[in-house]
């Protein structure tokens, strides 16, 4: 296992660096102390190596405007319609920094748009980058300081891990998410619609006009969301107009509510490369994952690494994470965190060949 460290920049006179992180493999993964970002993943294939992750060269490419290539979205990631909700009948009012009067991916200035406090740290089996800041009370209007550590960690065995905490000193809510944009054929080969996409669940929270959750639990079976078995993106693009944004729920019980005792992430979604066999198994010990195919990549005119043009669906999302919305939803999982509490969720992707 091996680290290296390098300059990658300033943003307020702080110092930006890149973390490299290398296993014996062929694995390397590059980690930002901004925005606790992965800048590159760079896996084996059957015949090369390939940069899996949409991304930018230098720092000014993730300060001048992205749709969150590589970030952590935070506090609260997704969408609060009207930025409104209460803990305890006391109403709270955030940010709306999104279309349709929402609140998005933690506001003006979220977690995506800070220097964080870093650390390297290596094992015998295992290489990682332990990120940390303390966000204050009322930061985007958020109740409570949000003390957040976030720790990447790559192993001997293939596995990439995200793992994540936080304590508060007040009731607030949180929903940390990583929001890379993966293509198992590389960063720079084009669109994903040649590649297969399963997802191990079976229920969706459908959205309305404005994106979010209505509430519903909704079955897959016979509609265009259900990818239990691989399917290829393409097809699937065809059956919906080529857009995908929508919470898939993974570990509930019977009233759609996380089970507190679940600390070993469970397999939920699986990417394959037919092409250069590439593959990534997702799991996680959250109860959803937001399934976004990158079709509004495009109309952001983003040039990414080695000055590629991003495309339509260039990349896809697999953002493991509570149900958007759900402070505002009684029957999905409590997204409130109280003093005494504990935020802590661990999602890992897994490479093989295939």
């Amino acid at each position: 296992m091996h680290i290296e460290k390098k300059p990658f920049g300033q943003f307020w006179n702080n110092d930006v660096f890149r973390y490299t992180l290398t296993n014996s493999n062929g694995i390397s993964v590059s980690i930002l102390n901004y925005g606790a970002i992965i800048q590159s993943l760079t896996v084996p294939g059957r015949e090369d190596r390939a940069d899996i992750i949409l991304g930018f060269d230098s720092l000014y490419g993730y300060l001048k405007g992205h749709p969150f290539f590589g970030a952590v979205a935070g506090r609260v990631a997704n969408r609060i319609p009207d930025g409104r909700f209460s803990i305890d009948n006391t109403g709270f009012q955030l940010n709306v920094n999104a279309p349709f009067h929402n609140h998005l991916h933690g506001g003006y200035r979220g977690f995506d748009k800070y220097v964080w406090e870093s650390r390297e740290f290596t094992t015998e089996q295992s290489a990682g980058v332990q990120l940390h800041r303390i966000s204050p009370d009322g930061e985007e209007d958020y109740p409570g300081t949000l003390d957040t550590t976030i720790t990447y960690t790559l192993d001997k065995t293939d596995r990439f891990s995200f793992n994540v905490s936080a304590v508060t000193d007040r009731p607030t809510i949180a929903n940390i998410v990583q929001h890379s944009y993966f293509n198992m054929a590389g960063h720079d080969s084009g669109d994903v619609c040649a590649q297969e996409l399963t997802i191990h669940a079976d229920r969706v929270t459908p959205v309305d006009d404005r994106l979010c959750p209505t509430g519903e639990i909704m079955d897959v079976t016979a509609t265009p969301f259900d990818f239990r078995s691989p399917t290829r993106l393409e097809t699937a693009f065809e059956s919906t107009g080529g857009i995908y944004d929508i919470n898939y729920v993974l570990k509930t019980d019977n009233r759609y509510v996380l089970k507190t005792d679940n600390r070993t992430p469970l397999p939920c979604a699986r990417l394959h490369d037919p092409d250069s066999g590439r593959t990534m198994t997702v799991a996680t010990t959250q109860p959803g994952l937001q399934f976004y195919n990158g079709h509004k990549i495009h109309d952001q005119e983003q040039t990414g690494k080695g000055g590629f043009r991003y495309p339509k669906w260039a990349g896809i999302c697999l953002e493991t994470q509570n149900f958007p919305n759900a402070v505002n939803h009684k029957d999905f999982p409590d997204m409130v965190l109280r003093p005494g509490e504990t935020y802590d969720h661990t999602t890992t992707y897994t490479f093989s060949v295939e």
